[in-house]
């Protein structure tokens, strides 16, 4: 191995101590100090075998009392007892760091999840960093604890055993170390192998996980046996897992093989090892205690040994593991936080968009090129336009989830990159195309749109306030308790609402934020055409104060608005009112004909 690679391994394992420690604090003291006592108590049996089998033999030839075996067999009953007692308290201890040790990575990960740049989930790579990075983290972060603690107990009781055995050869200790080399090797070569099919079948893995998923969530399991897609999925899953399952399986055999050879090499050296000293033991050069001792010591420390140069190999492999957890932690943002963040201007906001471009990260096609748009505080501003035209990404961009390739966006002015991120967020209210259905009360999962709104108790009236805007409160005498109802069936007492019942609680945890900006990614595609009318009398009311970013397919929905703006191909095409874009008769005049079934002869386009 290279010396830079051996380097590289021991910063790592100074990182790794050190996340133990941060994470287990005083346990780890109390911990290492019950290790050590442990260590010395194998030795300690060892000469007190080696003092009993000594006056036996004494006894033997001279006769007696018994009363001389008393003191070593008392000593050899306190060993034992008190062994037991330091395990049991040591397993205590034990798991105590095991809940910390596991609870301190799993923050680690939540919080660095929450701060990568969100181009990261973009990525599959990213879906393999975090499976490598997550799935493992916190087993080999137990791994690599319980292979340290073992390190230092067995490391504590070989050097007692080789101190009681060098007075019959100072070369017994080098024999007893390097009859285990072979064992160590085995380790190391296997974990390496290991860790490489591990890190290659990743991607496997997760889709194996994708289709068990797909089998089991309710979510899928009307399509699926609609369409009879259990079979398929179900010969894709077995048909991974028969490669993965081949892959663990050849790992295993040359291990086994491996390790068959260095325990036969442990046994000669044993054997060896125990002829030399019956011969002396034969020449009269050794007591019968000498020989009880040698044997006990020297295949305890030859089991130790090979134990202690397992524990280095675990080591070396949780290492390699968890170089995946600390390459995901110091994933830094794309775009730094300011060195010192722009004062947020008062609201309400202007937002001024001008001669932006835009492209997801891997991705060679510009979802908006050149796109400029000016929104005066207070209005509403309505985007329509054909799928792919870019409107979601826009309301990612005004979010800062992503940063342009070119052009600028501000609020007030002020360049959104010039914001500290967390308070830019504050001043925005959001419904996301893809919506989110938290478990939890009705209440609760309004409440969810300002974390404020959650600590020290619900404010049930801003809850109420929210529900109404929504139009959450016309569907509450359907719901067993209300706003304390319990929501998803996937929780004990929960129950299940529709598409569009869902969609007016994620509505009204937009309004429950009352930030001065509002985004809305087709806020009414799961409402029916009444519904959809209820909310936009109330809503128009909800958005007069605040600055509104509405994107819609539905033109019933946009003519509400006091401009529309049809997008394609990333920029806009048209703007103006409705009652102006129908005199256009352009591409939001024919979508409005197709939608309201009224004909014009107008070139073919759709929204």
């Amino acid at each position: 191995m290279h010396i830079s690679t051996i380097s590289q391994r021991l910063r790592l394992l100074a990182r790794a101590i050190g996340l133990i420690g941060q994470a287990t604090g005083r346990w780890t003291v109390i911990w290492i100090g019950l290790l050590a006592a442990q260590g010395l108590l194998p030795a300690a049996g060892v000469y007190l075998t080696k003092i009993l089998v000594d006056r036996l033999a004494e006894l033997a030839g001279h006769g007696g009392g018994l009363w001389p075996l008393a003191g070593p067999a008392a000593g050899l009953g306190a060993v034992l007892v008190l062994t037991q007692v330091l395990q049991g308290i040591t397993r205590w201890v034990r798991t105590a760091q095991s809940e910390y040790l596991q609870d301190h990575v799993k923050a680690l990960v939540h919080e660095q999840a929450a701060r990568v740049d969100m181009a990261f989930y973009e990525s599959p790579a990213y879906y393999d960093e975090m499976e490598r990075a997550n799935s493992q983290a916190d087993k080999h972060s137990l791994t690599l604890l319980e292979n340290l603690g073992s390190l230092v107990q067995h490391g504590v009781t070989i050097v007692a055993i080789a101190a009681l055995i060098i007075p019959y050869g100072w070369w017994l200790p080098l024999l007893l170390i390097g009859s285990t080399l072979p064992a160590l090797w085995a380790v190391v070569r296997h974990s390496r192998q290991h860790h490489r099919w591990w890190s290659d079948s990743t991607e496997s893995r997760r889709r194996t996980q994708y289709y068990d998923w797909i089998l089991t969530s309710r979510y899928h399991a009307p399509e699926v046996r609609l369409f009879g897609l259990s079979q398929h999925f179900r010969g894709q899953y077995a048909a991974l897992r028969q490669v993965l399952r081949a892959g663990q399986l050849d790992l295993l055999r040359g291990q086994s093989l491996s390790q068959a050879g260095a325990g036969f090499f442990a046994f000669l050296a044993t054997g060896a090892v125990m002829v030399w000293m019956g011969s002396r033991a034969m020449q009269g050069a050794a007591s019968l205690g000498d020989l009880a001792l040698f044997y006990q010591a020297f295949q305890q420390g030859q089991g130790l040994a090979r134990t202690l140069l397992g524990n280095l190999g675990q080591i070396y492999a949780s290492i390699q593991f968890l170089e995946h957890l600390f390459r995901f932690l110091d994933i830094q943002p794309a775009t730094p936080p300011p060195a010192r963040a722009t004062a947020p201007p008062e609201p309400p906001y202007a937002i001024e968009i001008e001669d932006v471009d835009f492209a997801y990260p891997g991705s060679d096609h510009l979802a908006l090129r050149g796109f400029s748009l000016s929104i005066p505080a207070r209005q509403t501003v309505a985007i329509v336009g054909p799928n792919g035209a870019g409107k979601s990404t826009l309301i990612h961009l005004l979010c800062r989830f992503h940063s342009p390739l070119s052009g600028v966006i501000r609020f007030n002015g002020v360049d959104l990159q010039h914001w500290d991120h967390p308070t830019l967020l504050r001043q925005i209210a959001a419904l996301f195309q893809y919506f989110v259905n938290y478990a939890g009360t009705l209440a609760e999962t309004v409440a969810m749109g300002d974390p404020g709104g959650i600590k020290g108790g619900l404010d049930l009236s801003r809850v109420k306030k929210a529900c109404e805007a929504s139009g959450v409160t016309d569907m509450l005498d359907r719901l067993p308790a209300g706003y304390e109802t319990k929501l998803d069936k996937r929780f004990s007492g929960g129950v299940d609402l529709s598409g569009g019942q869902w969609q007016r609680v994620a509505l009204a945890r937009a309004f429950f934020r009352e930030a001065p900006i509002l985004l809305l990614d087709e806020p009414t595609s799961y409402l029916d055409p009444w519904a959809e009318a209820r909310w936009l009398d109330r809503f128009l009311t909800l958005a007069k104060d605040r600055t509104t970013v509405i994107v819609t397919h539905r033109l019933t929905t946009a003519m509400r608005a006091d401009r529309i703006c049809v997008m394609e191909e990333g920029r806009i095409v048209e703007s103006g009112t409705h009652a102006e874009l129908l005199l256009q008769g352009g591409l939001y005049a024919h979508s409005w004909e197709e939608q309201t079934g009224i004909s014009m002869d107008v070139p073919a386009h759709r929204i």
